[in-house]
């Protein structure tokens, strides 16, 4: 099983991953996880501020964040990603967030293929609230069709610049496979989820029901997000949560 690593200040424990994300968050006991989706998408460093208002006005500290959804303007080449995300990491060691180069928050960050931001923007974010609920609460971060790992993404993909119905099912398969490892650090499965998305630009009705529906991937329904995963090449990716408390921020 995945080990985890426990924050008991912060209220959550996470799976290591590589610098800029975790693979995942659970909240510890006395705690739950509060996911908050902003009405449109905020630019990052309004976002963080945004962010750090909304923390503040409910009383709790900034290492109570962790977990966000981002939106992007287009996939990134592997060396535009390593810079974008030592641009955000940036933020999370100013708030304490960072345990060394070991990053708590988990992440997804997908770009729209219709209207996307203009700069990289937050959609959603989750954070760690004191509570006296015994039900656990997790979010998973999101996963595209690549092994983790060192070296450059084309080394690293499933089916690498294939787009046929057999290697986007072999790519599903791959994240499904990724989903479930996560959710299992956690003693959890697909039958715990409140949601499962998914982000493609490619039709996924070929393996929706054999390699979705039929694992109970889909018990909720499925979000779709028209939107790619954020490396270019890169075609598949999905993230999932249990999660009891949703808010939308309007303004």
């Amino acid at each position: 099983m995945t080990e985890t690593c426990t924050l008991p200040e912060f209220g959550y424990r996470f799976i290591p991953g590589p610098f800029q994300y975790s693979g995942g968050v659970a909240a510890l006991p006395g705690h739950r996880l509060e996911r908050i989706r902003f009405h449109a998408p905020v630019p990052l460093e309004q976002g963080f501020s945004r962010i750090e208002r909304y923390l503040a006005k409910v009383e709790l500290p900034l290492t109570a964040f962790c977990a966000c959804e981002l939106r992007s303007p287009a996939p990134f080449t592997d060396e535009g990603f390593r810079q974008f995300n030592r641009a955000y990491v940036g933020t999370l060691e100013r708030w304490g967030i960072m345990q060394g180069e070991a990053n708590p928050v988990a992440r997804s960050n997908v770009c729209l293929a219709v209207d996307p931001p203009k700069v990289p923007s937050f959609y959603a974010f989750s954070i760690a609230v004191p509570s006296s609920a015994k039900d656990t609460s997790f979010v998973i971060a999101g996963s595209g069709e690549a092994q983790e790992g060192a070296g450059p993404y084309s080394s690293r993909t499933v089916r690498y610049r294939e787009t046929s119905a057999d290697a986007l099912r072999e790519k599903a398969v791959f994240v499904l496979a990724q989903m479930e490892k996560r959710m299992s650090a956690f003693s959890a499965g697909w039958a715990d989820t409140t949601s499962a998305q998914v982000y493609t630009l490619h039709d996924l009705h070929p393996f929706l029901k054999a390699e979705i529906v039929v694992r109970g991937a889909a018990r909720h329904g499925l979000t779709w997000h028209f939107a790619a995963p954020p490396v270019i090449d890169l075609e598949f990716e999905m993230d999932c949560r249990r999660v009891a408390v949703e808010k939308v921020i309007a303004d």
